[in-house]
């Protein structure tokens, strides 16, 4: 009879000292036990990323991408090695990999790499020989052997590209909250764990702000339908499941409230207000890789209009620097930028049969004295960009106007 294959990630927190990898170890042989082929993803330890981005920003303000990718995938290299021999302490076989070693090749995008191909042989020879597999997460290799990063939270992509490629019965996603909630229980309280979450709406959720799994980590599981698990690594108790979506589950119009602080706001003054004027200048931005999200162009007035559009603050000094050479090309005003803004933002899968969600929340936000700046919409959510001083205020409003503390 051929084993159930298991992959289990693991996140910085969970494995942010010895103690903590010494209970990693713990849970995944315990899993062993039950001879059950495992392979481990783990993130770097702690704040591990963090401290060595810092370090390359004292040498340079705009650190080369490929050397910065070559910086960070040594945390998770360090965190898979510390793992391996904490497992073999136990009396356990293991083995840890890069994502170079187990064949992860992704694309030549520095920092934000798209994982291409998978060859899972090394892995599955080392089940063969019954050993416990370690993968460092976040990373992987070009065709021309660059070592590449898959962006923050990339650990996560890493374990649920792994299930699919090993054909894993599931993916559990160890963290240090026990599940998805319905807001986070750092801002409000009365947050509740939800049990069941739609691949749909945890997407959502995680594009607008929900930092718990990686958004490009959902949309992977969704296109190939890969049961999440999401659970804490201090705690037995059943998390989350992410699950394909059921009708029962449309019952309920709004899941949760996400907040996401990690967004600028970029103004171009006094654009002409000519055709393909807006193409040229959201071409430009995208050939730099960054990702624009909100926009806005107000009605023009004597033939010049403002537009305003939302990046991440990672992106914007790359976003000004883009925008301030196509600026001078198009014949615009001044550049303005806000780093004092966040996105409050309604999910729910339940929106498309539910209506008056949106003048729900622009009530509460108006009754808060919560000023909307941007707002944008798709078919299970709705976004408002506000002041970021305000998002935790907003977020308490609109959690308890929407009864969220009763799901």
């Amino acid at each position: 009879m051929e084993k159930e294959i298991i992959v289990q990630k693991f996140g910085g927190s969970s494995v942010a000292d010895i103690d903590r990898i010494k209970n990693v170890a713990l849970r995944v042989t315990a899993y062993k036990n039950k001879h059950t082929d495992i392979a481990v993803v783990v993130s770097a330890l702690g704040d591990t990323t963090d401290e060595l981005e810092a370090l390359a920003l004292k040498l340079s303000q705009d650190p080369p991408e490929r050397e910065m990718d070559m910086l960070l995938s040594t945390g998770e290299q360090m965190s898979c090695a510390l793992l391996a021999i904490a497992i073999k302490e136990l009396g356990f076989d293991a083995i840890s990999f890069t994502g170079s070693q187990v064949g992860i090749k992704t694309d030549k995008s520095h920092t934000k790499a798209r994982i291409i191909t998978i060859d899972g042989k090394r892995i599955s020879r080392a089940f063969k020989e019954n050993k416990i597999v370690i993968v460092a997460g976040y990373q992987g290799v070009t065709s021309n052997d660059e070592i590449t990063t898959l962006g923050r939270g990339g650990s996560d992509l890493t374990a649920v590209a792994l299930a699919k490629a090993l054909k894993a019965k599931v993916c559990e996603i160890y963290t240090d909250v026990d599940g998805i909630y319905t807001a986070d229980p750092r801002i409000v309280k009365e947050a509740q764990k939800i049990k069941t979450i739609t691949f749909e709406e945890m997407l959502e959720m995680a594009s607008l702000g929900a930092q718990v799994m990686q958004a490009r980590s959902i949309e992977v599981a969704k296109r190939f339908n890969i049961p999440l698990h999401v659970r804490s690594s201090f705690s037995k108790e059943e998390g989350t499941m992410i699950i394909k979506e059921t009708e029962k589950m449309e019952e309920i119009a709004v899941r949760g409230v996400t907040c996401n602080k990690n967004e600028a706001k970029i103004t171009i003054c006094s654009v002409p207000d000519k055709p393909g004027i807006a193409a040229k200048i959201f071409e430009e931005i995208s050939k730099q890789g960054i990702n624009v999200d909100t926009i806005v162009q107000n009605v023009p007035h004597d033939k010049l209009s403002d537009i305003s559009f939302t990046v991440t603050k990672a992106d914007l000094n790359k976003a000004i620097k883009a925008t301030n050479a196509i600026g001078e090309k198009i014949g615009a005003g001044e550049i303005l930028e806000d780093r004092n803004i966040a996105r409050v933002s309604m999910v729910g899968s339940g929106m498309r049969s539910h209506s008056g969600i949106a003048a729900k929340m622009f009530k509460t936000l108006a009754d808060n004295q919560i000023n909307i700046e941007m707002i944008s919409t798709s078919e299970i959510s709705v976004s408002c960009i506000i002041s970021q001083d305000l998002a935790d205020k907003a977020v308490k409003a609109l959690h308890k106007v929407f009864k969220l503390e009763q799901i």
